[in-house]
């Protein structure tokens, strides 16, 4: 059994709180582009993310979350010159702090940046069909024609009644693994 593997760009995740000051009271998020995971897009909107060094126009994903979240890859925490740890998205307690600024106003948030680990979504019933539970650590080899195989070893399996079947990888690793495309993977055992 297969299901896609998607690449995760750098991105955010604000607060409603903090997308107030970043765009103006009341702002609401435009939708770009929908997601694989239901009711989660790309929005119009883009920041600056500021630590030592700064990225300019880093996407938004809505809708707004309970915490503000910046991630990246680990090669772009070393260019913003930010000593970020791998975690899984929404944990962010201890991580690394940045400012995050908008057209209207900037945020400095004293934890937030992480490197997200690699994972793989799906449903209780998808889950039951793997024969893997929430939380479980996997390995996924990547399914593609590049002939440069990979198994990423390290993938969390994230389980939720709204997930969409889809693993995430960020920039760096698809770069690793000569991803391009759409490209498939399997849980090896």
């Amino acid at each position: 059994m297969e299901f896609v593997i998607e690449t995760s760009a750098r991105h955010v995740h604000v607060t409603r709180e903090t997308l107030d000051i970043l765009f103006g009271k009341g702002f609401e998020l435009e939708v770009k582009k929908d997601l694989s995971q239901p009711g989660q897009y790309v929005s119009n909107q883009k920041v600056d993310v500021v630590g030592p060094r700064s990225f300019t126009k880093c996407s938004i994903l809505g809708p707004v979350r309970p915490v503000n979240q910046v991630e990246l890859t680990f090669t772009e925490a070393r260019a913003l010159g930010i000593v970020a740890p791998v975690r899984e998205s929404g944990d962010v307690a201890g991580s690394a702090p940045c400012k995050i600024v908008g057209p209207c106003g900037e945020v400095e948030i004293s934890e937030g940046v992480i490197i997200a680990k690699r994972h793989v979504h799906m449903t209780p019933a998808d889950a039951e069909a793997f024969g893997v539970t929430n939380g479980q650590i996997v390995s996924v080899e990547v399914q593609q024609e590049t002939g440069r195989k990979i198994v990423f070893g390290d993938t969390v399996v994230r389980v939720s009644p709204k997930a969409g079947l889809a693993m995430h990888i960020d920039t760096d690793e698809s770069n690793a693994g000569c991803c391009s495309g759409v490209i498939t993977g399997k849980i090896v055992k």
